[in-house]
């Protein structure tokens, strides 16, 4: 199709509207439940109070703000796709957002001290226990009063749309990793995908083969982890010689197309991982995916990615008929040594090119046979 009929038909997919409002009516909205913040995303975005406390002064100062970017459901709700930060700000502040979703306890927070306005800090929206430390009226009405633009994806437009602009909108900004952007993405797609990836995730087997630091953790690396196990544990041979680009938007692309599926067999998947790091647990605990030396028999440092891809993902696509707890240890010995995981799993080869490679020798190296 030539370019200029693809930009004519896709832009006849994309329905949108877009005008200023104030935040007066941004609350409204809230309080008349016809906007959704989506607040199981809180735990993705990552605004400290100073963070919290410069958008208020901005709001203060007239700063103008970023457009709130939203889809329109079919029953006319708002989903919020880009500025729950900036939203659940507003809401938090003038005591509106739910207390299941406040990080503070109590119904009032206090603003720090700022670069142009220090006489933020402390201050309320309007504690009646507090005056001193309230705003004026005249502080209320001007943040009320002040405009937020809001771009509208709407109901007419293609379904996809409006978890691929969440993507492009988020991705680099507020989230910090593209599993936590996934994460959010298959909250509005498939909540019971999302559930059955975190329950994995938390297991406790699976947590003490992978040993995470913390950050990783913060990072949603363990859902990451995740995604690529059910992803590539009994994905075809062919497929794997097709992956090229980059990794990380196949996981995306794989995971939307996952999401929307009507008859995912969760139970195979639950089966396989179950199998998998109880094995691994038993068999190896916290060295499942460290580095091995040889010279001294120990296995050192913290977790590999490239192990994981031949040690999980081979042992997953044999869940089966599985190994023994006896057999596992020296069979990943073994791979440290094998030409194939020496020659594909050294610094400077992505992920695109090894996993052709890694993800057959784990399963060649975990086959009963």
């Amino acid at each position: 199709m030539p370019l200029q009929e693809e930009i004519d038909k896709t832009r006849q997919e994309i329905r949108t509207d877009s005008y200023s409002m104030s935040i007066g009516e941004w609350i409204s909205l809230y309080e008349n439940q016809e906007i959704d913040i989506h607040p199981d995303f809180q735990r993705f975005f990552r605004w400290s109070d100073y963070q919290k406390s410069t958008f208020i002064e901005s709001i203060l100062l007239g700063i103008p703000i970023p457009p709130i970017f939203v889809s329109q459901r079919d029953d006319g709700i708002w989903d919020v796709i880009d500025g729950l930060q900036r939203l659940s700000t507003i809401y938090e502040f003038v005591g509106l957002l739910k207390p299941e979703y406040r990080e503070e306890s109590t119904d009032f927070i206090a603003l720090e001290k700022t670069t142009y306005l220090p006489s933020l800090s402390g201050k309320k929206w309007d504690d009646p226990n507090d005056k001193d430390n309230s705003f004026t009226q005249a502080q209320r009405l001007l943040i009320k009063r002040a405009k937020i633009a809001v771009n509208i994806v709407e109901k007419e437009s293609d379904k996809m749309i409006k978890y691929e602009l969440f993507q492009r909108l988020n991705t680099g900004g507020a989230i910090a990793t593209p599993q936590e952007v996934r994460n959010c993405i298959l909250l509005m797609l498939n909540k019971d995908l999302y559930n059955l990836m975190r329950s994995l995730a938390d297991r406790e087997s699976f947590k003490s083969c992978i040993a995470l630091s913390d950050r990783l953790y913060e990072e949603q690396y363990d859902m990451e982890l995740v995604l690529r196990f059910i992803l590539f544990f009994d994905r075809d041979d062919a497929s794997l010689q097709k992956l090229g680009g980059d990794v990380s938007e196949f996981l995306t692309a794989r995971m939307r197309e996952m999401a929307i599926e009507k008859d995912l067999d969760s139970s195979h998947i639950e089966k396989a991982f179950d199998v998998t790091f109880n094995i691994l647990d038993r068999a190896m605990g916290n060295d499942s995916f460290k580095r091995y030396k040889s010279d001294n028999d120990q296995f050192l440092g913290g977790f590999l990615l490239s192990a994981y891809e031949v040690v999980a993902l081979g042992i997953g696509y044999n869940y089966q008929n599985p190994l023994s707890t006896d057999e596992i240890p020296n069979r990943i010995k073994s791979i440290w040594s094998h030409q194939t995981y020496q020659k594909w799993s050294g610094a400077g080869v992505n992920a695109a090119r090894r996993l052709p490679y890694l993800i057959p020798l784990g399963r060649e190296v975990f086959s009963p046979s």
